[in-house]
């Protein structure tokens, strides 16, 4: 079985980053919890996302 999955209040990005890249998702999900999904209208852009 597996574990409940909380997600904690984070203080900022930083700490939120550090948890999401820690965590291990297979620990708390099977992949048929999962859907795929589309994204019909999203445009290109030209613009970086990250600075």
């Amino acid at each position: 079985m597996k574990k409940i999955f909380k997600i904690p209040k984070f203080r900022n990005e930083d700490d939120e980053r550090e948890f999401w890249w820690k965590m291990d998702l297979s620990e708390y999900f099977e992949p048929s919890d999962f859907e795929r999904v589309t994204f019909p209208n999203l445009k290109p852009t030209t613009r970086p996302i990250f600075h």
